[in-house]
């Protein structure tokens, strides 16, 4: 893959970790970095050599959300079409990391804001160190808080009520709250290392398999329970045909642990 122009990107064995990489200024996006994480997303549906992704910020903290300079005042100044393209490319942004086949793990310090608690919130698993603050804060600029899908995920992650409390107030989710109403997967002071530790557990895993995982649990969201048992019957019979399924079989009767290959 290209090396990305406005953030940080390391391989480490079969995880990719994003690096948000602006800490004078909490890592802040502006339109060249949302659509730069957008386009890398979306090719990391190829690269099969990349099971896991981690993303993070630099200096302590995830994400301050749009630069104010840099996004919020060009945005007063565009009319309808430029907004909505706009709009569309950062919504776009969350297509791709729910469309790629990897997990996802965020790995959450300090602020975590506007479209930084998007980041977030789109990922897989999210860990927090105790430091972590999550606000969807657009309610604080006059906007709603429906953005980038967040009126759609965030209440089937920690419940409606809770939601909305978020998004009409703007105020800040401690990483105490964020784990006891299921935001985090966990809150750590080892939260990025807790990151890598997981991501290269799932990334020793049938990752055929997870993907899957993903892809189901993404799909479901639209779908009546009788349709869904359908749907994960087909996905069932698809894997196991998989060569990691016939893996796991032969290790189990020579009693080993099964060594995944992802095929």
């Amino acid at each position: 893959m290209r090396e990305p122009r406005h953030f940080l990107w390391r391989v480490d064995g079969k995880v990719g970790v994003i690096t948000l990489n602006r800490p004078e200024r909490k890592n802040p996006l502006t339109f060249e970095s949302y659509a730069e994480l957008r386009d890398f997303f979306g090719h990391l549906r190829n690269e099969q050599s990349i099971k896991a992704v981690v993303i993070t910020g630099a200096g302590g903290n995830f994400c301050s959300g749009g630069d104010v300079h840099e996004i919020i005042g060009p945005l007063t100044k565009m009319k309808l079409p430029q907004l909505l393209e706009f709009t569309r490319m950062t919504g776009d942004l969350v297509k791709a990391m729910r469309h790629c086949p990897q997990p996802v793990i965020a790995a959450v310090e300090g602020v975590c804001a506007g479209a930084g608690a998007i980041l977030a919130m789109a990922s897989d698993l999210r860990y927090a160190a105790p430091s972590a603050k999550v606000a969807f804060l657009f309610v604080r600029v006059g906007l709603a808080g429906c953005d980038m899908g967040a009126c759609a995920m965030l209440p089937r992650i920690i419940g409606q009520g809770r939601a909305s409390e978020l998004l009409y107030t703007g105020r800040s989710m401690s990483a105490e709250e964020g784990a006891a109403w299921g935001f985090f997967n966990r809150v750590s002071d080892r939260a990025l290392e807790l990151s890598m530790e997981t991501a290269n557990e799932l990334a020793s895993g049938p990752t055929l398999a997870h993907a899957m995982t993903k892809k189901m649990l993404h799909q479901e969201w639209d779908v009546g329970v009788d349709k869904a048992i359908e749907m994960e019957a087909q996905a069932q019979a698809e894997l196991m045909l998989t060569k990691d399924f016939h893996r796991a079989f032969e290790a189990f009767a020579a009693k080993r642990k099964p060594a995944f290959e992802g095929d």
